[in-house]
């Protein structure tokens, strides 16, 4: 899409914003909005009079708003006037992603918000609309206006006085109407392909895992003859298979430690490094999640990694409990953590591969989840004997060959479609990150687009 330019230009002095059309004005966020950090939280007001509904910081999101099963506290006195939310309002985020925004529209008939957000008003609302200067933050959070210049870190935190100084440009009100209509119309187009990528992304996903499950469990003979696994959630199997528990096909099992090492990884051959849980996300190896132990502890050299090691997480989240991946080379100066197992198998049996390729799949997992441990799904725990006692249907092991090099070349084609994909939507972002910025800041002139047209009709 080819857009025009306004005729003339003006200097508005900030690099972010550039030059802008010479009628538009360049103002602090606080002259145009009061802004207004939300009620501080008090766990003794969880009980009251008055209770309430609020908004935490994780309730907005870009463009929208989150209003299931809010959590509730006491406002009352001053309070009511203060913290109440009416449609219009502009809530952007003080912590977190900084500069996150949505506007509320009423889906709640009462409703405050807490300290982690500030709320804009307009101060004239015959002179702003507050849907532009939500895409006046959307683009000065793509440019990294909210994060620390000269190298520094990002802004932990946006704090009113700084919200409050921020520059931007604004047009006419009827030319933030056109803008709005005209940015809300392409945008939604370009959501609308991201969504269908993300969905395809998502009957990638599916894919994978139905072609894997399928291999490991069925083989690749679909002529096969079947028999009972004997196992109610695992079913038939080819009738040429055994099945066994993980403890007949390894000949070890072992926890590593957990020494205090210092929060970075090593930087080269001769520091030693221990592994964290996350090197196994994913189902594929990442030796660069560890920790460098610190020179004055002694590496326990047992402990190191040898090709072929299957890594099981035995300690993590619900959704990564369990997790495998199999070392694909020697790291002699990686160690293994307590937070891992590590197998390794009898080669004449299984092949470690076959065996990390069966504990990702959906119903092996769900059977490693009902036997976990742990208060609630933060943090959960396998026990060695939820691993030894799984069982396993086997072919032998050229046949298990055979299927992880089926499997290889069809995962292959589908993480190149995947690769594609969030490809495209990484562009699709892109396109609709440079959009908005080009029109809040006046590089396009969007007045006589159509949708812009009908939105200030």
């Amino acid at each position: 899409m080819s857009l025009p330019r306004y005729r003339e230009y003006k200097d508005s002095r900030f690099d972010w914003i550039g030059e802008v059309p010479i009628h538009w004005s360049v103002a602090a966020a606080g002259h145009r909005y009061e802004v207004l950090l939300g009620k501080m939280l008090d766990e003794k007001r969880i009980t009251g009079d008055h209770l309430a509904p609020y908004l935490r910081n994780a309730d907005v999101q870009w463009d929208r708003i989150n209003v299931e099963n809010l959590p509730q506290m006491d406002f009352s006195g001053s309070d009511l006037a203060r913290y109440a939310l009416t449609p219009g309002d502009l809530l952007v985020c003080e912590g977190g992603e900084v500069g996150r925004a949505a506007i509320w529209r009423g889906d709640v008939d009462e409703c405050y918000y807490q300290k982690a957000l500030h709320r804009l008003r307009c101060r004239d609302a015959a002179k702003d609309l507050p849907r532009f200067m939500f895409y006046l933050l959307r683009a000065a959070s793509s440019l990294n206006v909210f994060t620390a210049s000269e190298g520094k870190s990002t802004i932990a935190h946006l704090t009113a006085e700084a919200l409050r100084s921020y520059r931007f440009a604004f047009p006419t009100f009827p030319e933030q109407q056109h803008i709005v209509g005209f940015l809300d119309h392409e945008t939604g187009k370009i959501d609308a392909l991201i969504a269908e990528q993300e969905m395809l992304l998502a009957l990638l996903a599916e894919k994978r895992q139905a072609t894997i499950s399928h291999a490991v469990t069925r083989g690749l003979n679909p002529e096969a003859p079947m028999k009972d696994s004997g196992v109610g959630w695992l079913g038939k199997v080819p009738a040429h298979w055994e099945v066994s528990r993980v403890k007949r096909i390894i000949w070890s099992i072992e926890q590593g430690w957990s020494p205090q090492c210092e929060n970075y990884p090593v930087e080269g051959p001769h520091e030693w490094g221990v592994l964290k849980v996350g090197c196994v996300n994913g189902g594929i190896f990442n030796s660069s999640e560890n920790k460098k132990l610190p020179p004055e502890l002694e590496p326990i050299v047992e402990y190191s990694l040898r090709k072929g090691d299957l890594l099981i997480s035995r300690a993590n989240t619900r959704e990564l409990v369990g997790s495998a991946a199999v070392v694909p080379e020697d790291f002699e100066n990686l160690l293994l953590c307590d937070k891992l197992y590590r197998l390794r198998v009898e080669a004449d049996m299984c092949r470690p591969d076959f065996l990390s390729a069966y504990l990702a799949i959906r119903a092996t997992r769900a059977q490693i989840e009902l036997d976990a441990t742990g208060a609630s799904s933060s943090m959960l725990n396998i026990g060695q004997s939820v691993i030894l006692e799984l069982l396993v249907p086997l072919p032998d092991v050229s046949e298990q060959a055979a299927i992880m090099s089926f499997v290889s070349i069809e995962t292959s084609k589908l993480d190149t479609l995947k690769t594609e994909a969030e490809r495209a939507i990484d562009l699709l972002k892109e396109r609709r990150s440079a959009l908005i910025a080009a029109a809040v800041t006046g590089k396009i002139d969007v007045r006589q687009q159509p949708f812009a047209l009908e939105a200030a009709a």
